[in-house]
């Protein structure tokens, strides 16, 4: 992994460091707020980096005149335009116990936001023993959250009142401001990409070349059953034609605007997908879906710049009207390993919806499209989506490492470790999904 380029450079990086304060009122920021920080230089889309607190700082210290415990974070300040942001740390194995809340300031209006919840428990991550976490500092981090165009922000940290003693921050705490970017010419899904490809651009699409053009901005749709070719691509499968399912279509990597400088180079492999694990982003659900390839590129950068993985976590990723977007890099038929499912990222693939069904029903169009994607992505191996199969745990919070689960071949995050994700709204869909998916297989 490339070492991390910290944006906040100077006298920007000594004014975000702060002390516990008493938030501002939800009117507006406070007056004067401090100058923008830098931003990185690579670009499409850029990323502020903004220190939080110390090393081992403990979360409270102090009381507000209520006698309520007090907070960290950062005081209302002006930025460069943003549009999703999370909060990040040294250790991944280390947990961050307290509630983050932001506000933020949108672009142009002057508006501010009321205080929004970051969700804490990012549980998408990389295998302990996978290749991206050797020899690279992997970090801890909230989900990230989608705020649109603003250009001022507001961070709060409480902690858990449960706990008796101080809690203590986990080290490297930093708020990470993420600019999405516009790809060139701001191509949008459906325009002709430009030509020449960038060398790190040919190999992303050339590992679909079967599938589309070089350079295509979308693998369309087969209203018949899976081509051979899909199979192939996947390594061949065990059951007939008449078992697989109809490809849906998918927005690429040059669809959505990919900064395939961003990424590893090299693509990693497992040796076929035995069962796909449904996801919520966690990132809100205040996006169109016109936003969706930006919110994308900044989840993208967020999980590489922020989080030090090799590429995006997600193999797939969802929007609310069903459009089904390629994730992780290496071929959408073939067994692109991923980093979605701690202990379970061998062998699997990671489907993520974009938003947070904790308390809100998920979309009709996605729920579809989650079937249309396993109908096809399982088929493709030979799998029943109303079947099960028997995982070897790589190790999680919910299974330790070497024991053998019984998985369902659709299977939530939550059925392989311990969280919320994909949120009790989305998990209660997935007994509908399969039985939907199977018929797409024609079983």
């Amino acid at each position: 992994m490339r070492p991390f380029l910290a944006s906040c450079l100077g006298a920007a990086c000594t004014a975000a460091l702060a002390l516990p304060f008493a938030p501002d009122a939800a009117a507006g920021p406070a007056a004067a707020p401090p100058p923008a920080p830098a931003r990185t230089a690579d670009l499409p889309g850029s990323t502020q980096s903004l220190p939080v607190a110390a090393p081992g700082a403990p979360l409270a210290t102090q009381q507000d005149t209520t006698g309520a415990p007090g907070t960290l974070g950062l005081p209302a300040r002006t930025v460069q335009p943003f549009s999703l942001l999370g909060v990040v740390w040294d250790d991944a194995d280390t947990a961050l116990h307290g509630r983050v809340q932001v506000r933020t300031r949108a672009t142009g209006t002057g508006h501010w936001t009321d205080w929004q919840d970051v969700q804490v428990h990012n549980d998408d991550t990389p295998d302990l023993a996978a290749a991206e976490r050797r020899n690279s500092a992997v970090r801890g981090s909230t989900a990230p959250l989608w705020v649109g165009n603003s250009d001022a922000v507001q961070l709060r940290i409480t902690p858990e009142t449960r706990r008796r003693a101080p809690v203590t921050l986990p080290g490297g705490l930093r708020l990470e401001l993420v600019d999405p970017g516009t790809p060139p010419g701001d191509r949008g899904v459906h325009a002709d990409p430009p030509a020449p490809l960038a060398a790190a651009a040919t190999e992303a699409s050339a590992a679909n070349a079967d599938l589309a053009p070089l350079g295509a901005t979308e693998i369309p749709a087969l209203d018949r059953a899976a081509s051979p070719t899909d199979a192939a691509e996947a390594g061949g499968a065990a059951a007939g034609p008449s078992h697989r399912g109809p490809r849906p279509r998918i927005v690429t990597r040059a669809g959505w605007g990919a900064d395939e400088k961003l990424r590893e180079k090299s693509f990693i492999y497992t040796k076929t997908v035995r069962a796909a694990f449904v996801h919520h982003s966690g990132s809100g659900n205040n996006y169109s879906c016109a936003q969706a390839p930006s919110l994308i590129r900044a989840m993208y950068r967020f999980h590489v710049r922020s989080n030090h993985w090799r590429d995006i976590g997600y193999n797939f990723l969802i929007d609310k009207c069903g459009t089904v977007y390629e994730g992780r890099a290496g071929g959408v038929a073939k067994p692109v390993m991923g980093a979605h499912t701690l202990g379970f990222n061998n062998d699997s693939t990671g489907i993520a919806v974009l938003g947070t069904f904790t308390d809100t029903e998920p979309p009709k169009p996605a729920l579809n499209a989650i079937s249309r994607l396993t109908a096809w992505k399982l088929g493709l191996s030979g799998l029943d989506p109303r079947g099960t199969v028997a995982l070897l745990s790589g190790g999680s919070n919910r299974y330790a490492k070497g024991i053998k689960v019984k998985m369902h071949a659709v299977s939530g995050h939550r059925d392989g470790f311990l969280t919320d994700c994909p949120g009790t709204h989305l998990y209660n869909k997935l007994p509908a999904t399969r039985l939907v998916a199977a018929r797409l297989q024609g079983r």
